[in-house]
């Protein structure tokens, strides 16, 4: 069993979890419940009378798990390192067989769904729960992990229901959400919740710059920008390229001088989500087709598909639905990064960031020789302090925490069926708005 020090945790397959030190305590306590269980059964299978003795205290370890955490938190990877620990003899070592192919989705007594469409339907949920049904065939546990459990439908829910209540004795349901709300309450009620935070950029940094060698100025940078988000900040200081789609989007509020020049804004925001969307789901496209087409028994001689046009038509509205999530995460994702730049205006409005240049991207203010630092709370777009310094002359704080409103109200309005250039429009009006009173 991998050796359990409380104060470093972080060690085996748990090591690229940053910042989530008490989370994994309690997923490895868990794993250590489920093993002294374990060995417990065997005894008790082998007619050993003294095999209670050496149960688990109940808490330790249960059947179904809620992991949440803000995006970028590493919600996944908190699941996919819990499924890989309990299929490990040594508790997660990250080295042996069955945790490197339960880590990469390949052991055949752990399940990863992650979904590229907008929903989880009853379909795909009531396959989850036959294969919970099942005992595992190699490993010690049938774990199914859920990377998007928030958009699990009613109906879905319903499926999953009788699983979670009468759970079969070997099987872990692993469920993911950004927050317990967002899970349906009769699913949430029946699981064991571990909360993940977003991690400090001190950690963030060091991860980067240990695991990935990126130089330690650009791993601070994309940290900050990052804001937590452990991805995001691993593709800024990768890609040059993301690097300037970010610089772009910060410079937007600028380019707001007219109700044409919105209008002009919102198309390319739109225009360029509908790029990078058809750039993720081009391949993926062509290969599932590609299958497809080699399922129905396309190009063998003499063969004439039955249902060919009815399973074509399915794949085209998964295709449709899976590039339209695309494209709403990539405007998500530009909305997001415009907030922390009304978020630094603010902060220079009401005086908690001094612009001048006193201050560091950290937050840090060097004081006099015999004075030590202070912190403050520090400007994320650091390299646009002149900028930002401009903006919050030119508005209001009320002004300002009407922009951010608005943008929390576009988010919103993406999350349905409404058209995202309308939606970007009506932003980019209010915003100019704000920017020109």
């Amino acid at each position: 069993m991998l050796p359990f020090d409380p104060a470093h945790p972080l060690v085996g397959v748990w090591s690229d979890l940053v910042g989530q030190q008490q989370a994994v305590r309690v997923l490895r306590r868990a794993v250590i419940g489920a093993e002294v269980a374990e060995a417990a059964r065997v005894r008790s299978a082998s007619g050993d009378a003294a095999a209670v003795d050496g149960a688990a205290p109940g808490h330790a370890m249960t059947h179904a798990w809620l992991v949440t955490g803000p995006p970028g938190s590493g919600r996944s990877n908190a699941a996919r390192a819990f499924a890989a620990a309990l299929q490990c003899r040594f508790g997660g070592c990250g080295e042996c067989n069955d945790c490197r192919t339960a880590l990469s989705g390949a052991h055949p007594d752990v399940t990863l769904v992650r979904t590229e469409m907008l929903s989880i339907g009853v379909d795909e949920v009531r396959d989850l729960v036959r294969k919970a049904s099942m005992s595992p065939t190699m490993g010690r546990h049938q774990v199914i992990v859920v990377e998007d459990a928030d958009r699990i439908t009613d109906r879905g829910a319903d499926a999953l229901l009788k699983s979670l209540e009468e759970p079969p004795a070997r099987t872990v349901w692993v469920l993911c959400a950004p927050t317990p709300d967002d899970v349906i309450v009769t699913i949430r009620s029946r699981t064991r919740q571990v909360a993940l935070r977003t991690p400090p950029n001190s950690d963030v940094v060091r991860l980067l710059v240990e695991r990935d060698h990126i130089d330690r100025a650009m791993a601070e940078y994309a940290a900050k920008a990052a804001q937590g988000h452990i991805g995001r900040a691993r593709a800024l200081a990768r890609d040059e390229k993301v690097r300037n789609a970010r610089h772009a989007v910060l410079l937007v509020p600028s380019r707001l001088t007219s109700v044409g020049a919105c209008l002009t804004v919102a198309d390319d925001l739109v225009k360029a989500a509908d790029a990078e969307a058809d750039r993720i789901t081009g391949r993926l496209d062509e290969a599932d087709r590609a299958r497809l087409s080699e399922a129905l028994g396309f190009g063998t001689k003499g063969a004439r598909p039955r249902h060919a046009a009815a399973a074509l038509r399915d794949l085209e509205d998964q295709q449709k639905a899976r590039a339209k999530r695309v494209r709403r995460d990539a405007l998500d994702r530009s909305l997001t990064e415009l907030t922390t730049w009304y978020r630094d205006v603010l902060a220079v409005q009401t005086g908690a960031v001094d612009p001048s240049g006193l201050h560091s991207a950290s937050g840090v203010v060097e004081g006099a020789l015999d004075e030590p630092p202070t912190h403050t709370v520090g400007l994320i777009n650091a390299e646009m302090r002149a900028d930002v310094a401009r903006a919050a002359v030119a508005t209001t704080p009320e002004q300002t925490l009407h922009s951010i409103d608005a943008i929390l109200e576009c988010r919103q309005a993406l999350e349905t069926n409404v058209n995202p250039l309308l939606a970007m429009e009506a932003l980019l009006l209010q915003l100019g708005t704000a920017t020109q009173s």
